[in-house]
């Protein structure tokens, strides 16, 4: 049995659709607090399928789940940039607590474990690509951005320490922006908020100048390369980064967007501190060395950024379209 935290989320559901069809049984364990049940409506008819409505804090329910299971991917955490400024306490106690409950149960019952990190550990830095054994720059403890990149530090700090102590079979992945079908722009992802924006003719907001930078990788290659890593013995005490190479600015990325929907909507560019709390910082570029996963898995991403925005624009065009993105 395999057993993903965060299972209703965003990429756990793709995850375990993904699993499901090789075979495995699959248990999701998530309080949908960000996750939603929608997102495992296609499973539910399954018999190799099980969901666990609670949460990773509640000890003894995980202790059951994790005793019973053969590997687990620990993908619940805190999600979005907006929640993690709004609402830094909670970041913290769910990346911190929750890592915390899965590895010592882990440990417990020798149990592999993948723990999905983020690219925002790598702070401030300025030079890129970024390289896994790069140091780290952070921010100030009074920015709640940083404070959700310190908490994942924990989790990856933890992982590393398991398996050099105990010999637990941990695996740390930092993603870098995974986009697709069924993400959520409710916590200021750029991409679903771009498209659906797009879609309904109003107002395609981008924040800050739009200079900045990202590299978008297809869900789907993603959930991939995730079960690669989980199964290959030589990724074991080690840290991966997953993403794309394919860089654009914000900016070009709306109009990118606004062109392949066909739209008509203008463009803003919304002040940081409009659009969130005084003193936000942001990393200007975002762009992964992908050479040591190429090593490993031989990894080239398969779909490139055109066909993954093609595919996210059919999907939102078979949702409803609000009035207003204030739910977004």
């Amino acid at each position: 049995m395999i057993l993903i935290t965060g299972g209703a989320g965003f990429i756990g559901s793709h995850l375990a659709e993904r699993l499901i069809a090789r075979g495995e049984h699959v248990v999701v364990v998530d309080n949908l607090s960000t996750g939603s049940s929608q997102n495992l409506s296609g499973l539910q008819s399954s018999p190799r399928f099980t969901f666990v409505r609670d949460t990773v804090l509640n000890r003894k329910v995980m202790a059951e789940l994790i005793r019973d299971a053969d590997l687990v991917y620990h993908l619940a955490a805190a999600v979005g940039v907006q929640l993690v400024v709004d609402s830094p306490t909670q970041a913290i106690e769910t990346n911190v607590q929750g890592g915390e409950v899965v590895l010592d149960l882990a440990t417990s019952f020798g149990k592999r474990v993948l723990i999905a990190s983020t690219s925002e550990v790598y702070g401030k830095r300025a030079r890129v690509p970024f390289r896994e054994d790069d140091d780290l720059i952070l921010g100030p403890p009074d920015i709640g951005r940083w404070s959700y990149a310190c908490s994942k530090l924990l989790d990856e700090f933890r992982a590393m320490a398991v398996f050099r102590e105990r010999g637990i079979r941990t695996v740390v992945v930092r993603l870098f922006n995974v986009v697709g079908p069924r993400q959520t722009g409710r916590y200021g992802m750029v991409v679903p908020n771009l498209i659906r924006q797009a879609l309904s003719g109003r107002e395609m907001t981008v924040f800050g100048n739009g200079s900045q930078t990202r590299c978008f990788i297809h869900v789907s290659d993603a959930v991939e390369t995730l079960i690669a890593l989980a199964e290959h013995p030589d990724a074991n005490g080690e840290v991966f980064n997953l993403g794309s190479i394919e860089e654009i600015a914000i900016l070009d990325l709306a109009h990118k967007i606004r062109t392949l929907t066909g739209s008509c909507s203008p463009i803003a560019l919304i002040p940081y501190e409009v659009a969130y709390k005084q003193g936000f910082d942001d990393m200007m570029r975002r762009v992964p060395d992908l050479e040591k996963l190429h090593r490993l898995l031989g990894y080239r991403p398969h779909r490139q950024l055109d066909e993954t925005l093609r595919d996210i624009i059919e999907y939102q065009t078979l949702l409803p379209l609000p009035g207003r993105l204030a739910s977004d």
